[in-house]
């Protein structure tokens, strides 16, 4: 079986599941390019927790985890089947990590808008199983790095694996006009993220918490940022790395997807 490639996307506003814009046109062509994965690994910004969670349910709900939108946000529903399987096979993946009889096999959770958001755009026929990864937030962020390195061998057993959050995300900071610029700090972290990719040095963006005041503006809490580091760690040295959606949106919102592998695997 061809290895899949793995990919963080910079989910951005949940509005994107609704509209037709540059970031939502490039998530559909990804998602066309990859054609159908066995099944689909999240990792989301929107489930974070204490421990570490699956979803093990054979159909998870779609979690309207947000508050003023239109109704037709609320609306949406992402059907996509679960897979109690992949997620045994993920907390057996994840030991030494994560004991495995200590992954809870969750049967409440489902598929947030940080997942479903993106994916109605990437895969529209919501048919492929998918499954969501929580993040520990008691863990540091090296922890989290370890974690993608295990759940790698999923990208050669046909599971396509997603992060999704922002590498910076400053929503108090943001200027809802559309034409703002890139604040600065946001435009040299967002930068820094992509030097780092370039020459496959992951270390300073697991020590982001050591990296001053840009660091410190572009993740103010770390939720949106740590799917990243899962991503990274599926990385393999012969990954082909692609950069689309390379914008900071409204001052303090990168957008940048990140892809690491063959997309027209």
């Amino acid at each position: 079986m061809t290895r899949l490639p793995t990919i963080f996307f910079g989910h951005g506003s949940p509005m994107n599941a609704l509209e037709d814009n540059v970031c939502t046109r490039e998530w559909t062509r990804m998602g066309t390019r990859l054609g159908a994965p066995k099944a689909i690994l999240v990792v989301s910004a929107h489930w974070y927790t204490r421990g570490t969670a699956v979803t093990a349910m054979t159909a998870p709900r779609t979690i309207h985890d947000f508050g003023a939108f239109p109704q037709a946000l609320f609306d949406v529903r992402y059907p996509a089947p679960g897979s109690p399987e992949l997620a045994q096979r993920v907390a057996e993946l994840l030991a030494p990590v994560v004991a495995p009889a200590a992954v809870i096999q969750d049967q409440n959770w489902g598929l947030d808008h940080g997942t479903w958001s993106v994916l109605v755009k990437a895969f529209p026929k919501a048919d492929i199983p998918v499954v969501q990864l929580s993040m520990d937030g008691t863990k540091p962020a090296a922890h989290h790095y370890e974690v993608g390195r295990r759940l790698a061998a999923l990208r050669d057993e046909g599971v396509l694996i997603v992060g999704t959050g922002n590498v910076v995300h400053n929503l108090g900071r943001m200027n809802w006009d559309p034409t703002t610029p890139p604040y600065p700090w946001a435009a040299r972290f967002n930068d820094l993220v992509k030097r780092c990719v370039a020459a496959d040095t992951p270390q300073p963006l697991i020590d982001f918490q050591q990296g001053g005041d840009d660091a410190r503006a572009s993740i103010p809490s770390p939720d949106h940022y740590l799917p990243l580091l899962y991503v990274l760690g599926t990385r393999q040295p012969d990954d082909a790395v692609t950069l689309v959606n390379d914008r900071v949106e409204h001052g303090s919102l990168s957008m940048l997807t990140i892809a690491f592998g063959d997309l027209a695997a």
